[in-house]
């Protein structure tokens, strides 16, 4: 067996050999070979750097280094085995270790830029990182949540505004033709439906010696006429006032809407209310052309017995007597009762109307239901007609005088009725009359508007700011 063994030289270097323990019966023939092996392990190691060279330098052996008893050299000890490494500062230990070392006996933790990874994380470390992570996870989920709920929000109030838009755009010919047809329903039928008391009213004004009050007039007349006279005169009642209506209320809107124009955005809520009597006023003038033939017709058939059946022989009768001007004989006092009249009942229903709506409901027009809705215009109505009632009277009585005498002046209206006469004649019945008329057309006109889906009246800023953004969005466009 060959083993390393280490001699010294005779400068007292040493030198590694390697040698061959002799085996315990050797023969010749082995101590032969073995004596060669050993020379030639000892020329190798003289050769080597590592044995450094002989007494010439040749790197060979002398023969005093050979001849130099060999020392047999212990044998070279085993390198120890590595200890164990100890865990990286990344890696966690075992979950089973339970081991805590002393501050003096841990290890020296490298930072994570010069070993490449993380330091250990301590549990209260994960515990908080862990919930920042939940944290931030519930803050992305409620976002998604939040935008989510306003995309619905908006959807759904676009799909209401959707089903809120009117079917008849605002402020078009067919919005105004729409009004008129309005107005064609709800003035001529209610004034149709309250002709016995204007039968009554007008007998009163006409003959006061006969017709001394209320109940005294129904009684003459059911006396004298029957049941069917207290419906004469109808005929030039409907047609009459209709016509009135269809004027009255489709010109207010378009001069409501021309006025507001004029007054610009910024001065037309300012002036709502100069708006309302200026829009009715002009309104007015124009049905009131187209009244008064029929109002003549009327007076005449329902104060003067045996005059005319009904607007179909009464009013050529008329024409035939005195001429066609004749029909607009009373023109001038129906305006001094009509305007006064027509612009205390607009500008008053707007008022009241929005009045009602800001104190008197706890909730917006437009969330308000469409009962509800027409209740408030009928309130509004009446309240305005009974104000209207008591401003436009004295004109009222100065038509019916005019129209039943023939060739009349208002001087003689004034020296016959008097000026108290003027005022009062007639007033509770025009009141109770008016009041509940003027109620009954501004609920049958926004009734009508609903059903074929505009919306209720009240108020400029609600016919005109409908559009008043986009107009002035097209007008900033074009500059």
């Amino acid at each position: 067996m060959t083993k390393i063994a280490q001699t010294e030289k005779s400068d007292g270097s040493e030198a590694l050999i390697a040698v061959k323990r002799p085996s315990s019966v050797p023969t010749k023939k082995k101590a032969s070979a073995a004596a060669a092996r050993s020379t030639r392990s000892a020329r190798r190691f003289a050769c080597s750097p590592a044995a450094g060279a002989g007494e010439e330098g040749s790197g060979i052996l002398s023969s005093a280094q050979l001849a130099k008893p060999k020392k047999a050299l212990e044998p070279r000890p085993s390198p120890e085995p590595p200890s164990p490494l100890l865990p990286l500062p990344c890696a966690s230990p075992p979950a089973t270790t339970s081991l805590v070392l002393a501050p003096s006996s841990q290890p020296h933790m490298t930072s994570r830029d010069k070993v490449g990874c993380p330091t250990a994380t301590l549990p209260l470390d994960r515990l908080l990182a862990s919930l920042a992570a939940n944290v931030e996870q519930l803050g992305k989920r409620w976002e998604i949540a939040v935008r989510d709920r306003r995309a619905k929000e908006i959807r759904r109030m676009e799909g209401r505004k959707a089903e809120m838009a009117p079917a008849v755009e605002l402020h078009t010919p067919l919005f105004y033709a729409t009004c008129a047809l309005g107005g064609v329903l709800s003035t001529g039928l209610t004034h149709l439906a309250v002709t016995p008391l204007d039968l009554v009213k007008c007998n009163m004004q006409v003959d006061p010696n006969k017709y001394r009050d209320i109940s005294s007039g129904f009684g003459v007349l059911l006396q004298e006429q029957g049941l069917g006279g207290f419906f004469k005169g109808w005929m030039a009642t409907l047609v009459g006032y209709s016509s009135q209506g269809a004027c009255k209320f489709g010109f207010y809107e378009y001069f409501k809407k021309c006025y507001s124009d004029i007054a610009g955005p910024e001065n037309a809520d300012r002036l709502k209310t100069v708006i309302y009597l200026a829009a009715s006023a002009s309104a007015e003038v124009i049905a009131d052309i187209a009244l008064c033939p029929m109002e003549a017709v009327k007076v005449r058939i329902q104060t003067q017995p045996g005059f005319a059946r009904c607007l179909t022989d009464g009013l050529p009768k008329l024409v035939q007597s005195e001429g066609a001007f004749g029909l607009y004989k009373g023109i001038l006092p129906l305006w001094g009762r009509q305007i006064p009249y027509t612009m205390m009942k607009f500008a008053c229903f707007e008022t009241i109307v929005e009045m009602v709506y800001k104190h008197a409901v706890p909730k917006p027009k437009d969330e308000c239901s469409k009962p509800l809705q027409l209740a408030v215009s009928f309130a509004g109505g009446y309240i305005a007609g009974v104000l209207c009632a008591a401003v436009s009277h004295p004109a009222d009585n100065l038509v019916s005088f005019l129209n039943n005498a023939k060739g009349a002046t208002v001087a003689d209206a004034i020296t016959t009725l008097g000026l108290w006469g003027l005022f009062t004649r007639g007033l509770p019945l025009r009141i109770i009359m008016v009041g509940t008329l003027t109620g009954a057309q501004w609920a049958t006109y926004d009734a009508f508007k609903v059903f074929v889906g505009l919306p209720t009246s009240g108020g400029v800023s609600s016919s005109y700011h409908a559009t008043s953004t986009l107009r002035r969005a097209d007008h900033e466009k074009q500059n």
